[in-house]
């Protein structure tokens, strides 16, 4: 069985890239004002960070902390303000030549020393306490980074030293969405307006809207037809690289009434340990938006469902073979109607980052402009071969 994330929509087998040039042209993405401007303007984001950092203080004061992917270093300051005696902030792109000067412009150069190299390069002179990271990308494993913070752990980490933040929780949950079925009507419309049949162009437009391209989107909470399904939890403390190659889970859900469902969310929240209460940064639809937004992973058509209906499948994330630091997501699903089980097909999708174009977000079946100057593609395809429903492992 062929990989889809070996080919393009068009069926072009695409170039496997080796390891530095994955690494070129990540980096090189972080080289730029805007995408730091859009991190440190999302207040969710870097207020949780900085209260997290600040809840952990008796754990960072007088302590060494390695802060992995410093970018501007606006991390690594949080960890000073909060007492910590030497700050290793590692960036590798060149926005670390601009965070030597915020090092300097707020007087803690004797403190923050900027490495601008990649992690897995550099040597330290000594073991560290506290290791801080925003590490998270799209759907959590985007970009691969946290394999740099386990490689950070192994390495330099005390015994019982402290990781900000400790763990990730995923979760999933079917949605509709209304602009997809505005859109696929509007082509039932034009001959009222113009006097010309184009109903032709629904199908066209439904492959065109619900098989790629929409990917990375802000979710309302009236579009969710479920309760979030967690399928995964990784605990950074003991994770390994091996356990990353393949990160799965089981979901099952009751949908809240009759609709229909278009695609699958899918998000994630990261905690910081706190002495009363952890601290959740969130990305869920239920929560205020952050520039994660919700990764969609559209159907090839929408799926009627009615109060109760159960979803039910399997939900695996790793690498893509092409590039490591992209992510491809597996979803098997079926639909249980009463007490009988009607099986969807199989999808395969693949996430990919390109460094020209732009990633389409906004509402849902919307297409604007994205300052991180990238495009998230997901590609579906059915297999033709349908699974077991014991091999789903689901809650009966």
């Amino acid at each position: 069985m062929e990989n889809l994330w070996k080919m393009s929509q068009h069926g072009t087998k695409k170039r496997k890239l080796d390891r530095s040039t994955e690494d070129y042209v990540y980096f090189d993405s972080y080289s730029d004002v805007t995408i730091h401007e859009e991190m440190i303007a999302d207040t969710v984001r870097t207020n949780t960070y900085r209260m997290g950092i600040f809840k952990n203080s008796k754990s960072i004061e007088g302590k060494v902390v390695l802060d992995v992917g410093a970018g501007t270093g606006v991390l690594s300051l949080f960890c000073a303000q909060a007492g910590a005696r030497k700050v290793y902030a590692v960036e590798a792109s060149s926005i670390a030549d601009q965070a030597v000067r915020i090092v300097k412009l707020n007087q803690m150069e004797d403190r923050i020393e900027v490495i601008k190299a990649t992690l897995e390069t550099i040597e330290l002179t000594e073991q560290v306490d506290v290791i801080v990271s925003e590490w998270m990308g799209y759907a959590l494993l985007h970009e691969s980074m946290l394999n740099s913070v386990i490689f950070a752990r192994d390495k330099w980490l005390k015994p019982g030293g402290l990781i900000l933040p400790s763990r990730a929780d995923l979760y999933i949950a079917p949605i509709n969405d209304l602009v997809v079925e505005a859109r696929l009507n509007f082509w039932n419309t034009v001959k009222a307006q113009y006097g010309v049949d184009m109903s032709c162009m629904t199908d066209f437009a439904r492959k065109c809207i619900m098989n790629k391209d929409i990917t990375v989107n802000p979710v309302t909470v009236e579009d969710v037809l479920s309760h979030p399904c967690k399928f995964a939890e990784l605990d950074l403390n003991t994770i390994t690289l091996e356990q990353l190659r393949d990160v799965r889970g089981v979901f099952s859900c009751r949908c809240f009434g009759s609709s229909s469902i278009h695609a699958f969310c899918v998000w994630f929240t990261v905690t910081f340990p706190a002495e009363e209460k952890a601290l959740v940064l969130s990305t869920s639809p239920f929560k205020p938006e952050t520039h994660w937004k919700q990764a969609v992973l559209y159907l090839d058509d929408a799926v009627d469902v009615m109060q109760d209906t159960k979803v039910e499948g399997e939900i695996s994330l790793h690498p893509s073979e092409e590039n490591s630091r992209h992510i491809c997501i597996r979803v098997d699903y079926v639909i249980v109607r009463g007490m009988e089980r009607a099986w969807s097909p199989v999808w395969r999708v693949c996430m990919r980052t390109l460094l020209e174009g732009h990633l389409q977000c906004g509402r849902i079946g919307e297409l604007t402009d994205h300052p991180r100057c990238r495009r998230v593609c997901l590609f579906f395809r059915t297999d033709l071969e349908k699974c077991s429903i014991t091999s789903l492992n689901a809650p009966q």
